[in-house]
């Protein structure tokens, strides 16, 4: 009896599973990092709800819980701030690169070409072990406020203030940016959000830097890719256009009229729904509280107002409920943002949750490759030049 013959370079065909368009419901790996609960709207880091994060923690120790798995104790707190607030500068010629890029470029175009330059200037670019791939995450960490406060004084006219050592990373990019730090309870509202925004699973830009990293390219390289695509106004871009909107309603009187014409209109109104929860953002009523702190201390109820005049028309009339996005755009606006600066604000807090993901999928990898259908013509022939019609 003959023996079959086995190819050995024979690569049998994938299972094919047919999944939704935009992979939605579709689940493609596992992650410890964070899980988003769409049956009780809840959102939990490492096993910790975000809005219990968000209440009893400083940026700093959530952003140390996402890295390492655990909320730090008070030793390994202070090592951590240690370590973070000694790498917070940026070389003379990053800054120069950032001095020099065009002024009606988008911050978010400003962050993503600093990145990449941090990543030129890193020799452990293609070192990926897992105390370097930290190190580099801690490194962002700590450059990024430094580099989106830089082009948002260059950008103003003004002169670059140098990040000081003293403070936590919300006192100290008020400070980079306006020179002073405010008063405590503006600073905890934006700690909040930094905690609020630091991460949600594989959500669009997150599963960029994943697929970035499934390729075994460098953490730099993901981070700019997850950079790119929150710039997206369907993604963390949503939270300038929001503010916009706001602008254009101007009066809480006309709120209601506004959502009315705009459903009617069919016109997307941004800030609302959410492709994972159906029921609410469990990170709204946090972020709406502090937004509402905000609204108190400047005396701007306005943007209040009106949030709740927008919220109220699309719940009776959608029943869609506000995400992050819509009472985080009017609380940076109140702090003093200039709102094309709220995305890269985004990308301070979700640095974390990207490095975090980057290095899960770094220690256990496989690349992603999935499968499209084609629709297109069937397969033919090339015809001569001469005898295309």
């Amino acid at each position: 009896m003959t023996a079959e013959y086995v190819n050995p370079d024979y690569v049998p065909e994938p299972e094919k599973v047919n999944t939704k368009r935009g992979l939605e419901g579709s689940v493609i790996d596992t992650t410890s990092v964070s899980k988003v609960n769409s049956e009780t709207n809840s959102l939990v880091y490492r096993g910790y709800p975000v809005q219990e994060l968000a209440e009893n923690c400083r940026f700093e120790e959530v952003a140390y819980l996402l890295y390492k798995g655990e909320l730090p104790t008070a030793l390994q707190l202070s090592e951590f701030e240690k370590l973070e607030r000694s790498t917070r500068d940026i070389t003379k010629d990053c800054l120069t690169v950032i001095k020099m890029l065009p002024k009606k470029c988008h911050p978010m175009d400003a962050i993503r070409t600093g990145v990449s330059f941090l990543g030129c200037e890193d020799e452990r670019i293609w070192d990926s072990s897992p105390a370097v791939n930290y190190d580099k995450a801690v490194k962002l960490l700590a450059k990024i406020p430094t580099m989106i406060a830089a082009d948002y004084r260059f950008k103003k006219g003004l002169d670059f203030i140098p990040p000081r050592s003293d403070l936590s990373i919300a006192e100290n990019f008020f400070n980079m940016c306006f020179g002073k730090v405010p008063e405590g309870e503006i600073v905890k509202a934006f700690d909040v959000s930094l905690v609020l925004y630091a991460e949600h699973s594989f959500n669009a830009s997150t599963f960029a830097t994943r697929v970035i990293t499934s390729t075994e390219s460098d953490l730099y390289s993901a981070t700019v890719g997850g950079i790119g695509a929150l710039k997206g106004p369907l993604h963390g871009g949503a939270n300038e256009q929001v503010m916009h909107m706001m602008l254009e309603i101007a009066d809480p009187a006309k709120a209601e009229k506004w959502m009315l014409d705009a459903l009617a209109a069919k016109r997307k109104v941004m800030g609302f729904g959410h492709r994972v929860y159906k029921k609410g953002d469990s990170r709204v009523p946090t972020m709406k509280k502090y937004a509402q702190k905000m609204a108190d201390m400047t005396g701007q109820q306005t943007w209040m107002q009106i949030y709740e005049g927008l919220e109220k028309v699309m719940a009776d009339k959608k029943k869609i409920y506000p995400n992050l996005d819509f009472p985080a755009g009017p609380a940076y606006y109140m702090m003093g943002f200039e709102i094309d600066f709220f995305t890269p604000i985004f990308v301070m807090a979700r640095t974390v949750g990207w490095s975090s993901h980057i290095m899960e999928q770094t220690a256990n990898n496989r690349i992603i490759r999935p499968l499209s259908e084609y629709i297109g013509a069937a397969q033919r022939s090339v015809k001569p030049i001469s005898e295309r019609k």
